[in-house]
């Protein structure tokens, strides 16, 4: 099992589960299962694009996009995982007109997001996380990416 460590702030380590790494089109997506403080497990995904300047669209974007415009960030799991709830994430939405459109996107700030997926674990072997993401600038976007498969080991 390959796993992470968190450091706390009295500089301590303890082990948060396995972890797995994608960087595709611009972004590097972090994926871990995680125990909550309820006793449950949850899937927590960051997307941390690679520039500075880039936001990704809302989970909350329809899938077809608004006027055939953007992708909404996608998070789910397969394999030795079920979801048990609604992914959430960290960051607030904020609306981004771009120039020259007349059109809204819900995006949320520059920077990394993270993604909570609370999960249960139906397996000992093979979880995977999917995630599908656009990433964009005041300027340009990066080629999106639709249901990347993120292998975690469970083993």
């Amino acid at each position: 099992m390959t796993s992470a460590l968190l450091i706390s702030g009295c500089g301590t380590a303890r082990p948060t589960g396995p972890t797995a790494h994608s960087t595709a089109n611009g972004v590097t997506v972090t994926v871990a299962l995680l125990p909550t403080s309820s006793g449950q497990r949850e899937i927590r995904a960051t997307f941390s694009p690679g520039q500075t300047g880039f936001h990704l669209y809302s989970i909350d974007l329809p899938p077809e996009g608004i006027d055939g415009l953007g992708i909404p960030t996608r998070l789910s799991v397969q394999g030795d995982l079920t979801a048990t709830g609604k992914p959430a994430t960290d960051r607030p939405i904020r609306l981004l007109r771009p120039a020259g459109l007349q059109v809204e996107l819900p995006v949320y700030s520059d920077g990394a997001v993270t993604f909570t997926l609370p999960v249960r674990q139906t397996g000992s072997h093979q979880a995977e996380a999917v995630v599908s993401y656009g990433a964009c600038s005041e300027t340009r976007c990066l080629t999106p990416v639709t249901d990347k498969v993120i292998r975690l080991s469970l083993d």
